[in-house]
């Protein structure tokens, strides 16, 4: 919508905007991004969407609280003392330095 209210109609002018204030996107992260459906952004990345747009990072995230809710560890897991954290297997951390 903030693209529409500036007069962008097509991802590629958007595209080509975005390069122009230095941000290069690919043909399939700009499709996810014009569709409304990114997995992830960055927030460098997110800086320079809002100023070509001229918007606020508010004004382009959509709250999804039934989505957080869905993450939540269900109460018999957590009434039972199991821990809703599990380790994650061949990760090889470091201990901190000294």
């Amino acid at each position: 919508m903030k693209a529409a209210e500036r007069g962008i109609w097509k991802s590629t002018e958007l595209r080509r905007l975005l390069a122009e204030a230095g941000l290069e996107i690919s043909a399939g992260k700009m499709s996810a991004l014009w569709t409304g459906t990114p997995t992830t952004i960055r927030l460098d990345d997110l800086d320079v969407i809002c100023s070509v747009l001229e918007c606020a990072p508010t004004d382009l995230l959509i709250c999804e609280p039934e989505k957080v809710h869905a993450r939540r560890p269900r109460q018999a897991e957590t009434a039972t003392g199991a821990s809703p954290v599990a380790p994650r297997l061949g990760r090889n951390r470091t201990v901190p330095p000294a």
